[in-house]
């Protein structure tokens, strides 16, 4: 239950972003974690450690926290206030 609240929350920072005119820092941020993080880790989980479509799962649900982190610590860095559009 609790990753559903961190989910739900780094989808609003992440739309927080957009908002205040910052589609850079969200869409840099997508490209690296989904394409350095997600999807080699839901290879290794699913073909070397044979955990198959559950490894998968296990690596979108570790992503997406990961991601929610990374949203909330590049907010409160306050760049995006800076942004004029």
């Amino acid at each position: 239950m609790l990753k559903l609240y961190i989910f739900a929350y780094g989808m609003v920072i992440s739309k927080a972003f957009d908002g205040a005119g910052d589609t850079r820092t969200p869409t840099i941020i997508n490209f690296f974690i989904y394409w350095t993080l997600q999807l080699p880790l839901a290879y290794v989980l699913s073909a070397n450690f044979a955990m198959g479509p559950s490894g998968v799962f296990l690596a979108i649900a570790v992503t997406e926290v990961f991601l929610s982190v990374v949203y909330v610590i590049f907010s409160q860095q306050g760049r995006w206030k800076t942004i004029l559009i």
